[in-house]
């Protein structure tokens, strides 16, 4: 034993971690060096020669590659021992539901409707004690919350690819900017109409791409895209590159707030005079589409709808062996998830007053496709801590200066190798149901086929004790979980 931990061992294991090390940061420091050393000022056409920030970038690099390959190494042994403990185990019980997480924890405990009126009132509170920058933020944060919800129909729960997304967002904001411009509806009707129109150019993209899936579909999805923003960088009617301006914002009741007098907003409404009336109820317009859009999203992914969606992305075949209506499935997908992109279309354009196609690049698909993977496909909560991550920690970043989109892209790249689920994983309810048999005794069964539990078993006959009555109840719930995992009989004993 003792010969196993020698000097030379010792020192031998320690160099095989530190070589790797050393090798990263000599090359990160020579891709670097122009950049690091180097400073030019166009203004005075001259320039500086400085080694300053070497010794700091190599120490960095250096600690960031031993802590790198520390992870690596932790997360390769759980994968390890968790596989070795699977193939020495005995198989793993059907009937026990799925190990619970914090998440799980937290949405079933006794306090969560409490904990949901409290996180509520604090989103009604937050602009009225933030500056006019953070309302900003907390606008463009809540727009990408819809847009990633919307998108997470398509990609996360349906496993549709998507990457013309943004198409359906500008479809929205032009709804909006066109039928204000031209014929000066207010924003209360283009609203629906926004998302209606977002809808049907959904239903006109499923059509062709019903056969379509993976490379092929995200191909054409993309190619939609760009389509929608050359076409309206080139009509005439929607002004081309230069846009549409002074779009009228939302009104209240018939009252400006953009526009509203101070002295009226302060005497009256009682409302700070440094705030910005015009933002705060944009704000809320959105925070309401947001929880219309959750509890709209939660309903479908729990309804029969969302099992065929679910059942279409782990795989086709079986999905449409299995009696489900796979092309119904995808149009509704395509249709419900431009839905809401086009309402928050129609909500940026009525924020910024101002819209024009550069808005509406291939760049936002792939930041909205990023929140997606990046909170969690498939699950809510982690698609709404994704958009903030997306949106809001780039501003907080902003103390790096040129910089800060390179640490943003190091992080996500650290996120996606060590949590490659995402950050919140997309978990499925277990209900769990209690039978009862005729002595009165309770066996307790999970709702693995959804059958109604008194189907599960049948009351005992009057001759059999309670300790046989207990051993039928529980021998029923076993079959229930063993058939689950055996294909169905046929009368002669082939699988069917």
């Amino acid at each position: 034993m003792s010969s196993n931990f020698t000097a030379s061992n010792i020192g031998r294991l320690v160099w095989s971690e530190i070589k790797p090390a050393l090798l990263a940061t000599f090359w990160i420091c020579l891709l670097a060096f122009p950049l690091m050393t180097l400073s030019i000022n166009p203004t005075n056409q001259t320039y500086s020669f400085s080694m300053a920030r070497i010794p700091y970038l190599a120490g960095g690099t250096f600690a960031l590659s031993i802590i790198w390959r520390f992870f690596l190494k932790r997360r390769s042994f759980q994968v390890i021992t968790k596989a070795v403990h699977q193939s020495e185990g005995l198989p793993e019980d059907l009937t026990k539901g799925p190990k619970p997480t914090w998440l799980t924890v937290v949405m079933g405990s006794k306090y969560r409707r409490q904990g949901l009126i409290v996180l509520l009132a604090l989103m009604v509170v937050l602009p009225f004690i933030s500056n006019p920058y953070s309302v900003n933020v907390l606008i463009t944060c809540l727009i990408y919350v819809t847009l990633g919800l919307g998108l997470n129909v398509v990609v996360g729960v349906s496993g549709l690819l998507n990457l013309g997304y943004i198409a359906f967002y500008a479809i929205g904001a032009y709804t909006y900017a066109l039928l204000n411009h031209y014929f000066g509806l207010s924003f209360w009707i283009c609203l629906p109409l926004g998302g209606l129109t977002a809808t049907l150019m959904g239903l006109l993209l499923g059509f062709p791409v019903i056969r379509l899936s993976g490379d092929y579909l995200a191909i054409v999805t993309l190619s939609f895209g760009e389509i929608t923003r050359l076409v309206l960088n080139n009509l005439n009617i929607t002004n081309g590159p230069r846009g549409i301006s002074y779009i009228k914002p939302p009104g209240f009741f018939g009252l400006d707030l953009n526009g509203a007098p101070k002295d009226f907003l302060v005497n009256y409404l009682g409302v700070d005079p440094g705030m910005d009336v015009f933002k705060v109820f944009i704000y809320f317009i959105i925070l309401a589409l947001v929880i219309l859009t959750i509890v709209c999203v939660f309903r479908l992914e729990n309804s029969r709808l969302g099992r065929a969606w679910l059942a279409m992305r782990e795989d086709e075949v079986a999905c449409q062996a299995m009696g489900i209506n796979r092309t119904r499935a995808k149009l509704t997908a395509f249709a419900l998830g431009s839905t809401w992109a086009g309402l928050a279309g129609v909500v940026f354009a009525s924020q910024i007053t101002f819209i024009n196609p550069a808005s509406f690049s291939f760049l936002g698909s792939i930041l909205i496709l990023s929140i997606v993977v990046l909170g969690g496909m498939g699950s809510i909560p982690g698609v709404i801590l994704g958009a903030i991550v997306i949106t809001a920690l780039p501003e907080q970043l902003r103390f790096f200066s040129q910089y800060r989109m390179l640490l943003f892209g190091a992080l996500m790249v650290l996120m996606m190798v060590f949590r490659p689920e995402g950050l919140i994983k997309s978990t499925r309810v277990v209900h769990m149901h209690t039978l009862k048999n005729g002595n009165g005794n309770k066996t307790k069964l999970e709702a693995l086929t959804g059958a109604p539990p008194e189907r599960a078993s049948s009351p005992p006959a009057a001759s059999q004790s309670p300790g046989q009555a207990n051993s039928q109840a529980n021998g029923q719930a076993n079959g229930l979980a063993n058939g689950l995992a055996k294909p169905p009989q046929g009368p002669t004993g082939e699988s069917s």
